[in-house]
């Protein structure tokens, strides 16, 4: 059974903010703060943008591109660690917006930043059983940082979704792997507005030791090694993390540079695996093989094996996610409080 991707969107807001202009307010050292997390800007939302705005532009571009009735969509998982609602789903609101039909499963998940990719293993997975024809599972994030908190420099904005089903597949998605542990290395408590991190949990405990986990546990599944792969997305909390767990692994500067986005618009949460592995298949030719490793705190790893193919060259992404990064617009410190809501009046 082929079960695979058969259209992708991704949305990106236009605005930005330099890190510079967040050290300058800080009174940190630029240089420092640009070298020491591999970025130089991040996205931030519009005064009208939230995690439900930034899915359905994604699920309304996923559609076109699969060219697909949306009736025909049984399942919508949305992954955020920052819906609008805490309770209210962020998923009703996509399937309305797309014109989806009452008669399928909708969900919102929270996972850290592998809430995304926990939303496309379960559309995978019900279409496997027979139960649904197309499924889509999608990343948006409008991310939080403590004014001056490290978090604050690469906290980013954006969503990415992902058609999944068995006619006109464009990858097929031919292994998956999760690695989960309690590892207490980020977590935002109820009613607190940012959330905090674990110190010396964030590197090697959570995010190496997860990553490299499920990653070696799908090429042990698979039969592969890092060679066998044209490309690799890596989840991408900043620039240096997913170079270094690359080299760690094995993979080289040329199979993850397509898809390593964070450091143009910082680090998206549930949609940064999703959305670097969007800018991938922009490029990807068939017979491709993409390997996938999501990461979210608390901490888990989701793992794909996917190939790319012969369809991809007729259903080409009309918007490649490149393009989308393209259209921007800069704020200062003042003006991106206001967007964020840093400022409480």
């Amino acid at each position: 059974m082929t079960i695979g991707i058969v259209g992708y969107g991704v949305d990106i807001p236009r605005y930005r903010i330099k890190a510079g202009e967040i050290a300058r307010v800080w009174g940190e050292d630029e240089a420092r703060i640009i070298d020491g997390l591999g970025l130089s800007e991040k996205s931030v939302p519009g005064l009208d943008e939230d995690a439900a705005t930034l899915a359905v532009n994604a699920a309304r571009r996923a559609v076109r591109h699969a060219g697909i009735d949306p009736q025909r969509i049984g399942s919508i998982f949305v992954g955020s660690e920052s819906h609008p609602y805490a309770v209210k789903p962020t998923a009703t609101i996509v399937a309305e917006a797309i014109g989806a039909t009452p008669d399928l499963y909708a969900a919102d998940h929270e996972f850290a930043c592998k809430a995304g990719t926990a939303g496309v293993i379960n559309s995978y997975a019900l279409i496997k059983a027979g139960e649904i024809e197309y499924g889509l599972g999608i990343g948006a994030d409008t991310s939080q940082g403590r004014p001056g908190d490290a978090l604050e420099y690469s906290a980013g904005a954006g969503a990415a979704a992902f058609i999944l089903g068995k006619e006109r597949v464009i990858a097929k998605i031919e292994h998956i792997y999760a690695f989960t542990t309690d590892t207490p290395d980020f977590w935002r408590r109820e009613y607190a507005k940012y959330p905090s991190h674990g110190g010396r949990f964030t590197g090697p405990p959570g995010y190496f030791r997860h990553v490299m986990g499920g990653v070696k546990g799908l090429l042990a599944k698979a039969g592969t090694e890092p060679k066998d792969y044209a490309y690799a997305v890596f989840h991408q909390p900043n620039g240096k993390f997913p170079r270094a767990v690359a080299k760690q692994l094995g993979f080289t500067k040329e199979q993850i540079e397509p898809g390593l986005i964070t450091p143009l618009i910082g680090n998206t949460y549930s949609a940064a695996s999703l959305i670097g592995l969007a800018a991938t298949l922009d490029v990807a030719r068939p017979g491709d093989k993409i390997l996938v490793a999501s990461f979210g705190s608390g901490a888990g790893s989701d793992a794909f094996h996917i190939e790319v193919t012969d369809e991809i060259e007729r259903k080409r992404n009309a918007v490649p996610v490149r393009l989308v990064i393209t259209n921007k617009e800069y704020l200062d410190y003042g003006t991106y409080a206001k967007h964020r809501k840093k400022l409480i009046m």
